[in-house]
């Protein structure tokens, strides 16, 4: 089979799903159509925005479906007139089997880890907070249970000591893009080998799991280790960020985003959460030592180094960090 020959439908709605859908648009492959998120308000104006996918997928002419429900009948009959071989699903939504196995070829999907690890919403997120050495990209068949499906190809990724969340997305981008490409090439040269992830751990206690992030997982808790804060708050940064309360003398506490910190390799003898600051640096006793702020951002402003924030706002009416 040529690769013209081969019809794809691609579901994706991020900036993420892009890149693959650019590879394969750019690579001659033949995209019969895409399926995205509805359109919705957002920010204070609620003017209606575009996904990512779905403005590449204008520009390209592609045919567009926008389902609010993938489970709906003429939904799934207007994807069934596509007549695709394949389906590929890249951070889309959970799909019903009805639609999955809709292609004579299945529906594979990219996820952002070294499957069976970090199976759920933010692997990239978990990957960073926990500290990891290197994480990577897989594809595999979708099947019943979530990010359980037999294993096509994976690539690894080292994650650096300073990398964020935000450089680990675009590395781990990139390289998935290239990945779909291979493995749509191995599908239609006929030679998937794949591997049972049941195959790769001894026992479920062995996993890790990348569960959705919410607000309240991303207050940063200053009783912990200093690295373990470091690694939560590049975890989470750019997006969502991590944040904390700065209390100020009457009691009051707002809540500040943090982008950005160091260890600084001193000992502290003051309370945890007690900070010091000069007209450049805020650092902070955390468990075991201090961590010094370098980027955050107040409610309502744009996010600033230390420097920068410090030169407008009076530290000496706060008492502490929580």
């Amino acid at each position: 089979m040529e690769k013209k020959d081969l019809r794809i439908v691609y579901m994706g709605t991020p900036d993420f799903a892009v890149e693959p859908l650019r590879k394969l648009v750019e690579g001659g492959y033949n995209i019969v159509g895409c399926i995205t998120m509805p359109d919705k308000p957002a920010g204070r104006g609620h003017k209606i925005q575009y996904s990512p996918v779905k403005e590449y997928a204008l520009e390209q002419n592609i045919p567009l479906l926008q389902p609010e429900k993938l489970k709906d009948e003429n939904f799934q009959a207007e994807l069934k007139a596509w007549n695709a071989d394949l389906q590929i699903v890249v951070a889309f939504r959970m799909l019903p089997e009805s639609v999955w196995n809709m292609p004579r070829l299945g529906t594979f999907n990219l996820h952002a880890s070294l499957l069976p690890q970090y199976r759920g919403a933010a692997p990239i997120n978990w990957a960073v907070i926990n500290g990891e050495k290197e994480t990577g990209i897989t594809t595999f068949f979708l099947t019943h249970d979530i990010d359980t499906g037999n294993i096509i190809m994976q690539e690894k990724v080292t994650i650096e000591e300073s990398d964020n969340v935000g450089i680990v997305h675009d590395k781990l981008m990139y390289l998935g893009a290239d990945l779909v490409v291979k493995t749509v090439d191995q599908i239609i040269a006929g030679e998937i080998k794949t591997t049972q992830q049941s195959e790769l751990y001894g026992n479920e206690s062995e996993l890790k799991p990348a569960p959705k992030i919410f607000k309240e997982t991303c207050k940063i808790d200053f009783s912990q280790e200093a690295k373990t804060i470091y690694n939560f708050v590049r975890g989470l940064s750019p997006y969502p960020a991590a944040w904390c309360e700065l209390v100020d003398n009457e009691g009051n506490a707002t809540a500040i985003k943090v982008f950005e910190v160091e260890i600084l390799k001193e000992s502290a003898s003051d309370e945890i959460g007690h900070f010091s600051y000069d007209k450049k640096n805020i650092d902070i006793v955390v468990k075991g030592g201090k961590i010094r702020i370098k980027s955050l951002q107040y409610p309502g402003k744009k996010r600033l180094s230390s420097e920068e924030f410090l030169r407008g706002f009076k530290m000496e009416d706060h008492s502490h960090f929580q």
